[in-house]
């Protein structure tokens, strides 16, 4: 095969033409996300008729998501300021689509989580918000049309307590206990008491029970559990009783969670418009299975199948559950949205996000398996250039973040721009990465900068084996942990790398945990003290500086590319400045970009562009060029 043509930069990493497709209530509207003035905002417009669309929000910021509500008139969504964090929710009126969003919770540094519209509750949202405490989140109720607020519940129990509507009930508390457990309580606000239901292991949830759904009627609780399993299934909490009864599993697979992560993601959890009830559940291996839970959904659910062949990814429906509108996940042909018509069996293309690529230019993405040096299956993601021998490449070794995350199938810009320039990309799930059961994930506690990176390792040991990278030509990259990853890379085993990129990552991990915000503090026992130490422990300080790579900037001979949001609240501007300014002293080859309007993930399309335009260039100087002009 000839080499593909050269995509560029801005092809990869311009907002999508149009994404996030979704149906009204009425069958009637259709909306998505589209770029204005580079940002992508909210447009709504006819089904029939979905090129006349037009904006309704002009945001300077990337929209993620947004809701339609029951009332077609009233559509939802939510957005920080530069990246803080701090997300307000805005409100969209269709009768007067030129009149500006309004913010229904203007409240300065608070920000709003756990979004739900009940379907027993037409034209309420309930959710959390921190207005009253930065520390503490209290439960809210909003009526949608009139933009009245009012309390729900006062959460007394502070910041380690999380609030949950559960109906006329009463709401349910999660709590987070000293040694980092996960108590279930039903709260009785009238009494100001708990009564207690259940208790997880604060190890086999380091980012929390999820999904945690609270059932229409609060008789129950749908969540995942890994209850008598390794993986993670779906059961149900009886909220009197606090038995757990499991309603489904995959017997190979987990629940897929990434949307625990990346919220913009599907849930793993299907529900009827119409009914509110549970017609489906995602689970995640090398590719996605959805199972229906209900006759009609799996009629519907067989037919949107066969639309592409990629998985599906977000899927609407009128209120009739007749008219649907989906779209897939593909790693060539990412986002592809289609209409279905299940009366009629009529079915059309609506539009592909990034149709401007050719999906015969693109780079397959091929699940490998790994086996680690202790024996462990570490499932991977290899992605070969096309027109090229694969044999002695250079390597882009690209790390997830988390570390309680997962990489899995599907377009990936930065990958594809690699593969593009003639590298290959190998993309490895290390222990403590979720969805491949708890003891997967568990086998990372106390091994970062260990065993953790040794996984790392053994996956360039594995492709240098199998002849298709070149070992004087391995860089490694990634954001978040992916970004502390690399720095371990360049400080522990230095003569692997002859190229890193550090996007927001952490370089000295007791300072990292010391400045964490407020509402996330109460979390770090179930996860980063679990794993890693507790900094206000000396002993375990020292450890933590031990393996961090502030302390071994002697090490580093490896050319570093540093990239950071000065907005941050997770990875402070700090981890970054500091590494930097010791290789600065020192002499040592530091290119460092800090982007004044980002925060824990780069949003902006000319942020993108800049960054990975540098991506680019340092590579080509530093691992290639993979390939001819």
């Amino acid at each position: 095969m000839a080499l593909p043509k050269i995509i560029s930069v801005e092809e990869l990493f311009a907002p999508p033409r149009r994404s996030r497709a979704s149906i009204s209530p009425d069958g009637t509207k259709i909306a998505y996300l589209a770029p204005w003035k580079t940002h992508l905002n909210l447009w709504v417009g006819s089904l029939e008729a979905p090129d006349e669309a037009r904006r309704v929000t002009s945001e300077d910021r990337n929209l993620l998501s947004y809701h339609w509500t029951d009332d077609p008139r009233w559509l939802l969504y939510t957005r920080d300021q530069g990246g803080d964090e701090n997300s307000h929710l805005y409100r969209v009126d269709l009768e007067a689509p030129d009149a500006a969003a309004v913010d229904l919770t203007p409240f300065p540094g608070a920000r709003i989580t756990d979004l739900k519209l009940p379907a027993a509750r037409p034209g309420k949202a309930v959710f959390s918000s921190n207005s009253r405490n930065p520390a503490v989140f209290d439960l809210f109720e909003l009526d949608i049309a009139t933009g009245d607020l009012r309390m729900l519940a006062e959460n007394t129990g502070g910041a380690a307590t999380t609030l949950f509507h559960a109906g006329s009930a009463g709401p349910l508390t999660s709590e987070v206990t000293e040694h980092g457990d996960l108590r279930l309580s039903r709260w009785n606000e009238s009494t100001q008491t708990s009564c207690h239901l259940a208790q997880f292991e604060g190890a086999d949830y380091p980012l929390g029970v999820y999904p945690l759904e609270v059932t229409d009627d609060g008789g129950g609780v749908l969540h995942g559990s890994y209850r008598g399993s390794d993986r993670l299934r779906l059961a149900r909490l009886d909220t009197a009783t606090g038995k757990e009864t499991e309603v489904d599993s995959h017997p190979h697979y987990d629940l897929d969670t990434r949307s625990r992560v990346f919220p913009a993601l599907p849930s793993p959890l299907i529900f009827s418009r119409r009914t509110g009830q549970l017609i489906g559940v995602r689970y995640l291996g090398e590719r996605l299975v959805i199972k229906a839970l209900d006759p009609h959904f799996a009629e519907v659910l067989e037919n949107l199948e066969k639309l592409s062949d990629g998985d599906l990814a977000d899927i609407s429906s009128d209120e009739a559950e007749q008219r649907w509108v989906v779209s897939f996940t593909h790693d060539r042909d990412p986002g592809a949205a289609y209409f279905y018509d299940h009366s009629s069996g009529e079915s059309r293309l609506l539009f592909r996000p990034r149709g401007h690529l050719d999906p015969e230019q693109l780079a397959p993405m091929t699940p490998v398996t790994i086996t680690s040096r202790d024996g462990l299956a570490l499932p991977s993601h290899l992605t070969l250039p096309l027109g090229t021998e694969p044999h002695r490449l250079p390597l882009a070794l690209l790390v997830h973040g988390g570390p309680w995350d997962r990489d899995s199938w599907g377009f990936n810009p930065l990958v594809q721009l690699l593969a593009n320039r003639g590298y290959a990309v190998l993309q490895v799930n290390f222990r403590s990465s979720t969805g491949y059961g708890k003891s997967f994930m568990k086998a990372g506690i106390g091994e970062l900068a260990g065993k953790m990176h040794d996984d790392l390792i053994d996956g360039v040991d594995w492709a240098i084996e199998q002849g298709y990278a070149d070992p004087d030509r391995v860089a490694i990259l990634g954001g978040s942990y992916g970004g502390y990853a690399a720095l371990v890379g360049v400080t522990f085993t230095p003569d692997v790398f002859a190229a890193a990129v550090d996007i927001f990552g952490v370089s000295d991990l007791a300072n990292f945990l010391r400045n964490q915000p407020e509402f996330v503090r109460p979390a770090l026992a179930a996860n980063w003290f679990r794993w890693v130490g507790d900094p206000a422990d000396p002993h375990q300080e020292a450890d933590m500086l031990a393996r961090s790579p502030i302390s071994r900037v002697d090490q580093i001979r490896t050319p570093l590319l540093i990239a950071q949001g000065a907005n941050d609240a997770r990875v402070r501007q700090a981890e970054s400045d500091n590494m930097a300014q010791a290789l600065q002293a020192r002499g040592a080859s530091v290119e460092y970009i800090l982007m004044a309007d980002e925060g824990h993930s780069i949003e902006n399309s000319e942020n993108l562009i800049t960054v990975y335009r540098a991506v680019e260039r340092f590579l080509g100087e530093h691992i290639g060029p993979g390939r001819d002009a």
